[in-house]
């Protein structure tokens, strides 16, 4: 049986985590500093966990450099749980504005609820730009809660790549709502191998600081490269690729869209509304006063994801930036490997879309590429290279690059790719 050294493991998701963090986090999995209490043990509500949030709060904002008027949540419910989430928090947030710019007017109750209905008849929308699996998830959970018609499709991937994943449409064909309750887009799609190389120039604010409110998934790509946080309103991400353990979900939210300064509207005006009504565990503002501890969080896993940031902060003393380098070195090692092999691979993604943590290939040599991808997966196996089957809805091949694959792994899984071809 293989031991941990021999393998490097490129699932994408739960990824793997750096054997140091694991080995200290079993220890206190047992007993806690000391305490004879093992940290999942540990009340939720005691001092101990309070400490762990706080300092892997700090260590998030130092490490990404988030701005004072952000706030960072720990919840639950992974991402698949924030494309709910963000809807029922963030057209509460629109009902508010309109709320509060109806009764700035001097009109009275019964006015103002008139006034809403017909804003959100006419005027509700939510914006998404669909680039894979994730974002189409979360759009077709948007026309689920609200329908059809509070959604706009901004953009669909699939109309300019036969009817598949691989491209992000131009922005100049993007079809933005008019001050849309939100514009969501997914950073890394984790399925189809596709990231945003930068942040999309026609969600940029302007020189006033105006500006659409941008929310973005960057499950798959967090922590691997600097984020202009100010151009986003929210941004929220799984733990299991790059920050930690399955089991918890972190957003990062503007604090100007959470009480005083935006509270939620009242359960009985959004039923009037016709408005969905979201579980209280998803509500940002029951999650911030709460400091994140309004039910059961696992500690554990927050115990964990400040490891992670531990091991970050002390090895790149630039931060993310130095982590991004060294993400930039090992998927150009890869892409390389595969680019030199034509007759042998097929990069799924376009060149210009090209995720950094996803890379998706078929194995085209032989002909007969279902054959050919098994027989890759056997001997990368025999070669400790594990966790490289792609996702059951698109099949190929699928190397997550995440931040706990080290450089000497990539490397490694580029030799293959090239001596592998040669065979």
């Amino acid at each position: 049986m293989p031991s941990r050294s021999d393998i490097t493991y490129f699932g994408a998701g739960p990824a793997a985590l750096p054997t140091d963090v694991l080995q200290t986090a079993s220890q206190a999995l047992v007993d806690f500093q000391g305490t004879g209490l093992g940290i999942a043990e540990h009340s939720h509500r005691s001092a101990i966990a309070t400490k762990i949030l706080e300092e892997a709060k700090a260590d998030l904002a130092s490490y990404l450099d988030v701005p004072e008027d952000y706030e960072i949540l720990f919840m639950q419910a992974g991402g698949t749980g924030e494309f709910s989430a963000t809807i029922y928090n963030l057209v509460g947030a629109w009902v508010t504005r309109k709320q509060q710019e109806a009764e700035k007017a001097g009109a009275d109750e019964a006015k103002v609820q008139a006034d809403l209905q017909k804003q959100v008849d006419e005027q509700l929308k939510l914006d998404y730009v669909v680039t894979g699996s994730w974002s189409l998830k979360a759009y077709q959970e948007a026309c689920r809660l609200l329908g059809p018609e509070h959604v706009n499709l901004v953009a669909d991937a699939r109309t300019i790549n036969h009817g598949k994943f691989g491209k992000i449409p131009e922005e100049s064909t993007w079809k933005l709502s008019r001050n849309p309750a939100m514009v969501f887009f997914c950073d890394n799609e984790t399925v189809d191998g596709v990231e945003f190389c930068k942040f999309p120039e026609a969600l940029a604010p302007k020189a006033d600081g105006t500006g659409p409110i941008v929310v973005a998934d960057m499950s798959s790509n967090i922590l691997s490269r600097r984020i202009p946080i100010k151009n986003y309103s929210l941004i929220f991400f799984g733990a299991q690729k790059n920050l930690g353990s399955t089991g918890i979900t972190v957003v990062i939210v503007k604090k100007s869209l959470l009480p005083p300064v935006c509270p939620q509207p009242s359960p009985t005006l959004l039923r009037k509304l016709g408005l969905p009504i979201g579980p209280i565990v998803l509500s940002y503002e029951i999650i911030a006063k709460n400091n994140s501890l309004y039910n059961t969080l696992s500690i554990f896993d927050v115990y964990i994801a400040g490891l992670v940031l531990n091991k970050l902060l002390a090895s790149f003393p630039d931060k993310v930036d130095g982590q991004e380098a060294v993400a930039n070195q090992k998927a150009k090692l890869i892409y390389e490997a595969l680019e030199s092999q034509p007759d042998a691979y097929r990069i799924v993604p376009a060149p210009a879309n090209r995720s950094r943590m996803n890379i998706c290939f078929r194995v085209i040599k032989g002909g007969d590429m279902d054959a050919a991808e098994k027989a890759f997966l056997e001997k990368s196996k025999q070669q400790g290279l594990e966790g490289l089957k792609g996702h059951r809805s698109v099949g190929g091949i699928r190397a997550s690059n995440y931040n706990s694959v080290p450089l000497e792994g990539a490397e490694k899984l580029a030799k293959f790719i090239s001596q592998y071809a040669k065979e």
